[in-house]
């Protein structure tokens, strides 16, 4: 194969400059399996959370120098290296002059080399073989979850990068002198960055953790020469038109605008790659519009550049999101919801908001905490109606469950029934079998393996209003005022509240105006009993507005029978 020259640089590290040979990946046809087995995100938000409410718990982070170069290899790779690439000084050193053969330098390639497809799996193998001895081993079902036999120790591991949750350091010290019997390790105590994410920890007082990338889209809006927009951008992504009627269930036009060229449609691929990964870590506001924008790459026209710099005026007037979790009582939270036909081919979107929270209690406020996962999807099935949606939003929901679920008892959390909010009585009572199914029927089948999954407590369906249903946000696109007001809770905000206000269910507020939703406290209305108001006084004929005596005959039925209950 060939030699690739590549330069970065890293901040985070020691010598930040780095400029590396890594070989050339693509023509090396490796016999064996090459995937390593690396914890996700998820799995990191979630340890961050138990160390949050795991007493005396702290986090460290260590990183592996030369992870994958200090690697045996048990079959060797060939290479030639151009020798313009190598300096005069080196060649005179090593007394390479006869060995050049037409222009080249062949090696053989005896250790771990960056770009080697097999470099990770041998390394990480090599990994295990030196940790067994001392008591480490990964989780059964979890990637890249490590605990100890015996000691209080549980670390995530993303190909050399340690996220070290502990309890005492004599723990942790354990973990960090027997790598240093086989690596130079460097060890942050502080926990302080973690696969480029900054993590501040707050041990002392109200614990809790703030999770941000303060540098990240600055630099990558210099990368792709954004200006600041004059004006702030409040919305990710151009509300469509809001419309009544009949036309509200109308599908989302083709775009007919003109395609890209080449080099613009790489440039839209690129924004998408690049801030995906930031939408991930702390900003979940995103995470709409890039799924809307990576369905358009492909062929993107001249209404997805338009789109794409609408996303970045966005960024460039919120560049520095804050997810903060809280202490809890590691209870896994779902809100589920769906959009329905909102995509182009009338296709809908399926939406979830996870968190950790406390035991579920009936009529109790609901205890925010920061996203460790948001889903965000289209659906690749055209769903009939909008209960079909809600109940495919329901299916992809409960298989994510499933796998957090495992992920939370290998670190020692057990879960109760998952509870999952959604907001459609007919997919909720689909889910529960308090309907009867009928002309429910001609759903798509795999969905109603929700039902079996309610059956076997793994989860746990629960009705409530769409007011407090948080999985809707990422469902769809809003307005710019809608994202200032509900930004709030999705990324950590000076007045981000740390209770859900518990919405009325529609048919309490029938008949009833509530100016402001801010007057209405955190009470569940059947905790308050209802009142009968005063009938309305008789009123003479020759007062009675003579212009439309039906409206006052329905506005005094409407009042004489009214039944209000007090918020």
């Amino acid at each position: 194969t060939y030699a690739r020259t590549v330069v970065d640089y890293r901040p985070q590290k020691s010598d930040p400059k780095r400029v590396r040979i890594t070989v050339g990946g693509n023509l090396i046809k490796y016999p064996g399996e090459v995937t390593t087995r690396t914890a996700d995100m998820t799995t990191s938000k979630m340890l961050w959370n138990s160390v949050l409410s795991t007493d005396n718990a702290k986090y460290c982070c260590a990183d592996v120098k030369n992870f994958y170069l200090e690697t045996p290899m048990d079959r060797y790779e060939y290479m030639r290296i151009p020798v313009h690439l190598i300096p005069e000084e080196f060649i005179q050193a090593y007394n390479l002059h006869d060995k050049i053969y037409k222009g080249y330098l062949y090696v053989e390639i005896r250790k771990g080399m960056y770009g080697l497809p097999q470099a990770g799996i041998l390394a990480n193998q090599l990994l295990r073989k030196r940790l067994a001895p001392h008591g480490y081993s990964e989780a059964k079902h979890t990637p890249g979850l490590w605990t100890h036999h015996t000691r209080p120790i549980t670390f995530t591991l993303v190909v050399d990068d340690f996220g070290i949750k502990y309890v005492g350091n004599e723990h942790a010290q354990h973990l960090i002198d027997t790598l240093e019997k086989y690596y130079t390790v460097e060890t942050d105590w502080t926990g302080g960055l973690y696969c480029g994410i900054k993590l501040d920890w707050h041990y002392h007082g109200h614990r809790h953790l703030d999770v941000s990338m303060p540098k990240y889209v600055p630099g990558k809006l210099t990368e792709f020469g954004h200006p600041t927009p004059r004006r702030p951008q409040h919305s990710p992504y151009p509300a469509p038109n809001i419309t009544y009627g009949k036309a509200a269930q109308d599908t989302t036009p083709t775009d007919t605008t003109p395609l890209l060229s080449d080099e613009m449609k790489k440039r839209i691929q690129q924004i998408v790659g690049s801030f995906l990964y930031y939408g991930r870590a702390c900003d979940t506001t995103i995470l709409k519009s890039l799924n809307s924008l990576s369905r358009q790459q492909s062929k993107p026209t001249q209404t997805t550049n338009g789109r794409a710099t609408h996303l970045l005026d966005y960024l460039a007037t919120h560049p520095n999101a804050i997810i903060r979790f809280y202490p809890s009582d590691m209870i896994l939270q779902i809100h589920s919801d769906a959009s329905y036909i909102n995509e182009p081919q009338a296709r809908s979107t399926a939406g979830g908001h996870y968190f950790m929270g406390q035991h579920p209690k009936d009529s109790q406020p609901i205890q925010l905490n920061g996203a460790i996962y948001s889903l965000c999807t289209v659906l690749k099935h055209v769903a009939a109606s909008a209960a079909e949606a809600e109940l495919g939003a329901l299916f992809l929901n409960t298989q994510e469950a499933k796998i957090l679920r495992i992920i939370l008892e290998e670190m020692g959390h057990p879960q109760p029934p998952t509870p999952i909010h959604c907001d459609n009585k007919t997919a909720v009572g689909i889910a529960n079998s308090t309907v009867k199914r009928q002309r429910s029927r001609a759903m798509e089948m795999r969905y109603f393996w929700v039902v079996d999954q309610v059956q076997n407590k793994t989860v746990r369906i629960i009705w409530h209003p769409g007011a407090e249903n948080l999985g809707d946000y990422v469902t769809k696109h809003h307005s710019a005022a809608h994202h200032q007001d509900k930004r709030k809770y999705y990324t950590h905000q000076p007045d981000s509240p740390r209770f859900l206000t518990r919405a009325l269910a529609p048919s309490v507020l029938r008949g009833c105006v509530v100016p402001s939703r801010s007057r209405v406290p955190n009470v569940h209305p059947a905790t308050v009993p209802a009142v009968r108001l005063p009938a309305l006084p008789p009123v003479r004929p020759s007062v009675r507005p003579p212009a439309a005596p039906a409206i006052w005959h329905a506005i005094q039925n409407a009042w004489s029978s009214a039944q209000l209950r007090l918020h």
